[in-house]
C-alpha cells in the first residue's frame, strides 16, 4: 500500500476546453516510461456527463512527451486502458497534470486482444472541434503503434507487458 505520495490532479479536456474527465490522484514514482499514478476504488471522477466513482484500483503511466497515457487496471477492470491524448503537461510544482483527449483509445480486455474503441467520436470532433490535419495525423498514427504495442503478439514490449504490476501491487 501506499505510505507516501504526493497528491495530483489529473485534469482531462476536450479539444474545445469542455471537461472530458477530472480526479485526483497519488504520485507513485517514476522509472524510464514515464510518470506513474495511482488511483484507488472508491474514488470520484468528474467529467461532462456528471461523474462517477472508480469502480477498481489503476494506475496510469504518464510517459514523457507521447501523445498518449496507459491505464492498467486491477479486476474487474480491462488490463489496459490507453487513451489517445495531446503530449501531458505538468503544472510547474507537478500537482496537476493536463491534457487534450483526442477520443481514440486503445483497450485490451483482460485475457484478450487489443482494439480501439471511439472512432466514431473521434470522427465527429474532428468536424465539429475542427482538429488540424497534423492533430488528425498524428492521433492516428499513436493509435496504430498503441495497438500495436499493447497487442498480445507483442507480449513483452514495456511497458505494456508486466513492468505495471509493480506500481498496481503499491495501490492494491
Amino acid at each position: 500500500m501506499i505510505t507516501e505520495s504526493t497528491s495530483v490532479l489529473v485534469d482531462i479536456r476536450k479539444y474545445d476546453g469542455s471537461l472530458s474527465a477530472h480526479w485526483t490522484a497519488a504520485r507513485l514514482g517514476e522509472d524510464e516510461h514515464g510518470v506513474w499514478l495511482g488511483t484507488v476504488q472508491g474514488v470520484p471522477i468528474r467529467s461532462a456527463t456528471g461523474g462517477w466513482t472508480s469502480r477498481f484500483a489503476y494506475v496510469m503511466l504518464v510517459p514523457r512527451g507521447e501523445w498518449w497515457t496507459a491505464t492498467f487496471c486491477a479486476d474487474p477492470g480491462p488490463e489496459m486502458y490507453c487513451d489517445v491524448c495531446t503530449a501531458p503537461e505538468w503544472d510547474p510544482d507537478g500537482t496537476v497534470l493536463h491534457m487534450v483527449d483526442l477520443d481514440l483509445d486503445v483497450v485490451r480486455p483482460r485475457g484478450g486482444e487489443a482494439r480501439i474503441e471511439d472512432e466514431d467520436e473521434f470522427a465527429e470532433h474532428r468536424v465539429s472541434y475542427g482538429y488540424p490535419q497534423s492533430v488528425i495525423g498524428k492521433a492516428r498514427q499513436t493509435c496504430e503503434w498503441l495497438m500495436e504495442a499493447g497487442s498480445r503478439d507483442g507480449d513483452g514490449v514495456e511497458p505494456f507487458a508486466s513492468v505495471y504490476r509493480y506500481w498496481l501491487g503499491l495501490i492494491v
